[in-house]
């Protein structure tokens, strides 16, 4: 999954940047109030990417 589709996915179930990593942003769900760090790679693996969306949706 690309980078952008995965952020455009996260930003739309309510999530929202905190910080530059060095090599991770993070972002969090204001909701359940878990964070979790979105690597800064143009690919991300598909299986990393439906984790990452599982913990913050």
């Amino acid at each position: 999954m690309k980078r952008k589709e995965l952020i455009k996915k996260l930003v739309e179930a309510g999530c929202i940047f905190l910080r530059h990593g060095a090599n991770h942003d993070l972002y969090k769900n204001p909701t359940t109030g878990k964070k979790q760090p979105i690597p800064r790679h143009n690919e991300i693996d598909d299986h990393l990417a439906r984790h990452i969306l599982n913990i913050l949706t």
